[in-house]
């Protein structure tokens, strides 16, 4: 009996080998619609598997160091140095030498969706994570680079062991830890990745918070970025508490 193309697509849907006994089975298939199947089921095989060569040029770092007897090596990442509102968010994240979650990826190139569903299987899967953050208050006091900075101690300082390596997005922590500085580190380590991902999660469900207590600005949606709905309201309901006023156009409105 001929399997319908309905049946076919389920069937393929579960293939992620192009060289599948399954794909040589229906490439004989004169159906145009099975064709059609096999076309996409090859499309979508090279894609993940592009993903896959990605995700493993992002652990090179990783790599190098393991092989070198560096044990704890660990990713650090910083959200939210830009928003008008709210605090900056660390995180320090040690990954296993067998991790293998393909799509962690710098968190500004996934999707609201994407971000959380990775965010839970690194919290899964990760030996070690920690948090740091730098309220409003602290950025205005010192700076935003060094509340970043004191931010991102927190957060190594926060992990169950010291790390033996850390690898860091572009900035220079305050600790007695060797450091690898990568400009754009969370598109080119994958702990960085997966730390920038926890990092930007956790900040998110921060202003999804901050968005009840204020719900003129829209925090839920811009996270505390000068987006026309959060400016329009902050001229006319000024600053709120978690405003940063050493912030432009938020000095303006308080001098």
């Amino acid at each position: 009996m001929t399997e319908s193309i309905k049946e076919i697509k389920e069937i393929l849907s579960q293939v992620d080998d192009i060289n599948s006994d399954l794909i040589a089975k229906y490439c004989d298939d004169s159906r145009t619609g099975v064709q059609k199947l096999i076309s996409q089921t090859k499309k979508r095989i090279e894609k993940l598997e592009n993903q896959k060569a990605s995700f493993q040029e992002r652990l090179k770092f990783e790599r190098d160091f393991w092989s070198k007897g560096v044990e704890i090596v660990a990713g650090v990442d910083e959200v939210g140095r830009g928003p008008l509102a709210g605090p900056v968010v660390t995180c320090a994240v040690v990954l296993p030498e067998d991790f293998s979650i393909y799509e962690v990826n710098d968190s500004k190139q996934l999707s609201e969706k994407k971000r959380y569903e990775l965010a839970s299987k690194i919290k899964e899967n990760a030996l070690d994570y920690s948090y740091g953050i730098a309220d409003n208050k602290l950025i205005d006091d010192i700076n935003i680079y060094e509340a970043t900075r004191v931010a991102m101690k927190q957060a190594v300082m926060g992990l169950k062991k010291t790390p033996d390596e850390l690898i860091v997005d572009a900035m220079q922590i305050p600790v007695e830890i060797d450091q690898l500085r990568l400009i754009k580190g969370d598109a080119k380590s994958a702990s960085v990745s997966a730390a920038s991902i926890l990092a930007k999660t956790y900040r998110d469900d921060l202003m999804k918070q901050y968005d009840k207590e204020y719900p003129e600005y829209d925090f839920a949606n811009n996270a505390g970025y000068g987006t026309k709905k959060h400016l329009d309201a902050l001229y006319k309901y000024g600053a709120t508490p978690i405003h940063r006023k050493t912030f432009k156009p938020v000095t303006d409105l308080i001098n």
